[in-house]
Order: structure tokens, then sequence, then C-alpha cells
């Protein structure tokens, strides 16, 4: 993969949605020695990228005002589309991925872009029972999130926008200053939600972000296509939990069967397979599983 400044300089990346992984992203390729331009609606976020040498535009993805923008006139060599919910319920996801990529596609259309990058969700899947899950797996055309995602993919997949495009279904994220189970547990209420004995797939930030550089600078003979980024762990809940709490000091908390707030139902229990990106794209892991990921939050 082209990590040097010689092989990117001069090069553009526009980054829609720069939260925690597109943020990333983009101070990555500040680093690297690319131009680099991110819609956010949220102007602290603007400011923490604008400081780090980004040109940020604050506006909704959703809109087209930001399709005159100057920065965008020209389109780019890359494009990732790293949008969340941003919360609102099915509307909220509605509104970020569905409508943010007919604007994307919109503008991307018009505009001349290279590769074009969406980081979608292995939650359009709907498997459990502890099956395999590769990217030829049935997806879920039928919950409410799953489904703005999905159709996010079917626009991009349906458009023009872009020589080639790449799809990536995340599975659980997590890395630094984003330990959603860490917190839970220093909560110490003596107890979780979700089930033990399902297995929970991750995948740390700084994974994610090497997948997307993997389809960026992916050689030309890849044309695109769909990949599930996820590490190799898939460990049972209750696995990651213990590892945790042991390194916590605290004790082992029971699992309340129950989904986490906000969610509409428990996570399904399979294995997300990664294979493809690695065959393909020659993706490696930093944090191959949980127990290297959480050990280097936890400082341990």
């Amino acid at each position: 993969m082209g990590t040097d400044t010689d092989r990117n300089g001069g090069r553009h990346l526009v980054v829609f949605g720069a939260g925690y992984v597109g943020g990333e992203v983009a101070r990555q390729a500040v680093a690297r020695g690319l131009r680099v331009t991110a819609l956010t609606r949220n102007p602290e976020k603007a400011q923490r990228l604008a400081d780090v040498g980004v040109e940020v535009i604050v506006d909704d993805l959703a809109a087209s005002t930001w399709h005159k923008h100057a920065a965008l006139r020209d389109g780019a060599e890359y494009v990732l589309n790293c949008v969340s919910s941003g919360g609102g319920g099915p509307e909220g996801y509605r509104h970020s991925y569905v409508e943010g990529m007919k604007s994307v596609v919109a503008w991307a259309e018009r505009a001349r872009v290279g590769t074009l990058v969406y980081t979608s969700s292995t939650s359009v899947y709907p498997q459990s029972g502890g099956v395999r899950v590769d990217e030829e797996a049935p997806i879920d055309e039928t919950r409410a999130a799953g489904s703005a995602i999905m159709e996010a993919e079917d626009v991009l997949s349906a458009s023009r926008a872009g020589a080639r495009r790449f799809v990536l279904r995340l599975a659980g994220i997590y890395g630094p200053e984003r330990h959603h189970l860490i917190d839970q547990l220093r909560e110490d209420k003596g107890e979780v939600a979700g089930r033990g004995e399902y297995r929970l797939n991750l995948a740390h930030r700084d994974d994610i972000a090497a997948a997307i550089w993997g389809a960026l600078d992916a050689s030309a003979e890849v044309a695109g296509g769909v990949f599930n980024v996820a590490d190799d762990g898939a460990a049972t809940k209750a696995e990651v939990v213990a590892f945790v709490a042991a390194r916590l000091g605290l004790p082992v908390p029971r699992f309340t069967g129950e989904p986490a707030s906000g969610r509409r139902r428990v996570t399904p229990d399979r294995v997300i397979a990664n294979d493809k990106l690695k065959r393909v794209l020659g993706w490696r892991l930093r944090y191959p599983t949980f127990r290297e990921g959480y050990a280097a939050i936890l400082g341990a």
C-alpha cells in the first residue's frame, strides 16, 4: 500500500462524515502528504480537523449546498463516505445514510472522482446461530437501521459515481476514546447488556483505517467490491468481558440478555469472515483479536 508522501503527494482526499473513523483517516492522510477536505456538521470536529491541516466544510451531507464549494469543484482522486446516523432513530439513519449517499452520488457523478469508499455495517446481515458470514451471505432488508444502511449501498451500486467503488461492512467499532464495554464495567453495576454466549465481532479503529487505505490504494486491477471488516477474534462476549474485567481489577458481571441502550435487539451470534479483505486487498491486522486491542487501550 502507498504509505509515503511521494506516492500520495498532490492527491486530494475528500472525507464525508469526519467522525471517529473518518476523522482518523483524514489526519492520517494529512500526515501522508495528501490534500484533505472534510465535510462535517459538527463545528467542534471542524475546528479539530482544521487544526491539523484539513480543509473543512461545515454542512449537512444530505443537502446539496456543499456541492459548489471551491475545494470540491474539480472532484478528487479519493473519496470516503464514512457518515454515521448522528442519532434520531430510523429517520436519522435514513437522513444520514440514504439521503446523504444520494447527495454524494449527485456530486460525484458530475465531478471527476477516482476511488470511492463507503463504510457500511455488518448489521445488514441477519444471520445468527454461530454461523460464518461472508460477503455472499443474504442481507436484511427489513430492519429499520439495516435497511437504511443497505439502501445506501444500493444507491451507490446503481450510480455512476467514481471510477471504482468499495463498500466496507464494519463490525463493532472500538478503539481509543471509544470503548463502551470498558465504560459499562467501570460503572460497576454488576451487569452488562447482551448474551455472554454470543460471539462478539469487533474491529479496532486503526485496523478499519488500514482497510480504508487498502481500498484507496488498491492496484488498478481491483475494480472495487464489498468487503467485511472484522478482526480474527469472534470470541464470545463472556470471554471479552472476563478479559477486560480482569485488567480493570473488577469482578465478572452477569449478562442481562437484553439489548444495549439504543439498540432494538441483541446483536446476533455469528462469525464475520474477513478472508476476502486479506486476500484481495492485502489487509493485515495490527490488533488481530480483542486481547491486543483492549490491552493497548488499557495500557497493559
